[in-house]
């Protein structure tokens, strides 16, 4: 294997992590939820502990992947790609939302939904960045998309929380589907003396 595949690999044991990604999208269905106040979610400390327990269960899920797959440093090729998708995706969300907000005074007013719409672009952006968009990333955030664009959205901005929801959903979805991804191509790997290790591409 030479050192391109290496990187290759490095890379994607890092950033195909999926489990991660299932109470990151549950803390965003919460908050969509917490702003519509449904339920107990109308009590702030609902929220705190729900947000708490998605925290936590991120411990669990670090130890397996450290157990299971090692720890991985990116190369500074890879730090660079990381950091200009940030960059890339900053104005792309504070501008998109922007200028398709009703609030702003200079936007199109379509009835679309930003939050929707900037959040499906971001995700596609930075994964295309790093490991590289898969087929279960292309269907999940291109239908976030499509659905975002879709003309039946409040223009009031009230349809920023649905837009956050359904974003909760296919990042919880892709995380599994990142995972499946990460175990069938690697499978359970562990040191030779069975500790967890560190590799760096």
């Amino acid at each position: 294997m030479n050192r391109t595949q290496l990187e290759t690999a490095a890379a994607e044991n890092s950033h195909l992590r999926g489990l991660f990604a299932v109470p990151l999208g549950g803390l965003m269905v919460l908050s969509a939820l917490g702003n519509w106040e449904a339920g107990p979610l109308r009590h702030d400390w609902v929220f705190l502990a729900g947000a708490l327990l998605a925290l936590a269960a991120c411990l669990p899920i670090a130890r397996f992947y450290g157990e299971h797959y090692g720890r991985v440093t990116p190369t500074r090729r890879q730090q660079v790609r990381a950091a200009i998708a940030v960059v890339l995706c900053v104005p792309l969300v504070v501008g998109g939302s922007l200028l398709l907000s009703s609030r702003a005074a200079w936007s199109l007013d379509l009835p679309v939904n930003p939050t929707a719409i900037s959040f499906a672009l971001v995700m596609l952006v930075t994964v295309a960045m790093s490991v590289g968009l898969r087929a279960h990333h292309r269907v999940l955030f291109g239908a976030l998309l499509l659905a975002g664009l879709i003309p039946v959205w409040e223009r009031a901005g009230e349809s920023g929380n649905a837009g956050l929801a359904l974003a909760g959903v296919a990042v919880a979805v892709a995380g599994i589907l990142d995972h499946r991804l990460l175990v069938r191509t690697f499978g359970p790997s562990r040191g030779l003396d069975g500790e967890p290790f560190d590799v760096r591409a």
